[in-house]
């Protein structure tokens, strides 16, 4: 394994290679992020722990979303339970230092959250509680912040570099969780213009998606309820597709020589 530098225009090209990926297997990639959704919703109501379950196990789905790719480019099938082949594939020394992974990815999490609460009195905190805001809606709205969250955007840009590829280097190249996220923070920080060039390309689709879609169900005088029945399963596919790019960064920054870990195939913009 070595970490290679890559000139900014290659967020474009894990992007691409992000689609690629997503159009190979469609419906199982779907199947697996709605199985997410679901487990995901399933172990955060959990009474009292279930806010932080969520978080805890995020570096071991990571894994197994990764493996998803991983194994839909060699041609393998692809099941939901591939979510957890983090836990169950690489032995219980892997397993446990995802867990600490995940550990780690709450106090981080409580860290930012707190530093919101000190701008908004908590109210983003709120926000994201499983049972939702307390209070009426009038009440809610006139106390958020947004520089609340762009405290906690700017708070969450050095822990996302931190645990980007983190779970991965773990699970995949056996290296311990301290030294995975610390390769991690090198990586995205010596390619950063490839990941300001990848993020913003994102950010502009999920705009357009949005605002977009949204504009023309209004043209077209649809109810906001219908308005949202089709937003959604287009922003899910737009997710879904973003998480497949998320392979591609990591074959992109790492040059690792393993049948294992197969390399995207040249898509017809690798070379550009």
């Amino acid at each position: 394994m070595r970490l290679i530098e890559v000139p900014a225009k290659t967020g474009y090209v894990w992007f691409r290679q992000g689609l690629w990926l997503f159009c190979r297997n469609p419906f199982a990639f779907l199947t697996v992020f709605f199985a997410y959704l679901f487990v995901m919703t399933l172990i955060s109501r959990v009474p009292l722990i279930g806010l932080f379950l969520p978080l805890l196990f995020i570096p071991g789905i990571a894994v197994g979303f990764m493996a998803a790719c991983r194994n839909t480019i060699a041609g393998k099938p692809v099941w939901p339970t591939i979510l957890v082949d983090g836990f169950r594939s690489y032995g219980s020394v892997v397993a446990r230092r995802l867990l600490a992974l995940g550990v780690v990815y709450i106090i981080a999490m409580a860290l930012i959250f707190a530093i919101s609460s000190l701008v908004d009195g908590g109210t983003l905190l709120s926000l994201m509680m499983v049972d939702g805001p307390t209070g009426d809606p009038e009440t809610v709205a006139a106390s958020f912040s947004p520089l609340a969250v762009l405290v906690a955007m700017a708070c969450y840009l050095p822990v996302a570099m931190l645990f980007w590829f983190a779970p991965i280097l773990v699970a995949w190249h056996n290296v311990p969780p301290a030294k995975a996220m610390f390769f991690s923070l090198v990586s995205c920080w010596r390619n950063r213009g490839a990941f300001v060039f990848y993020g913003v390309i994102w950010m502009c689709v999920a705009l357009a998606v949005s605002f977009g879609l949204t504009a023309l169900m209004q043209a077209l005088g649809l109810s906001q309820k219908m308005a949202f029945a089709v937003l959604m399963p287009v922003s899910i596919l737009v997710t879904t597709a973003l998480y497949c790019s998320f392979y591609a960064t990591y074959r992109g920054c790492f040059g690792v020589q393993s049948p294992d870990t197969p390399d995207i195939p040249d898509t017809g913009t690798s070379g550009s």
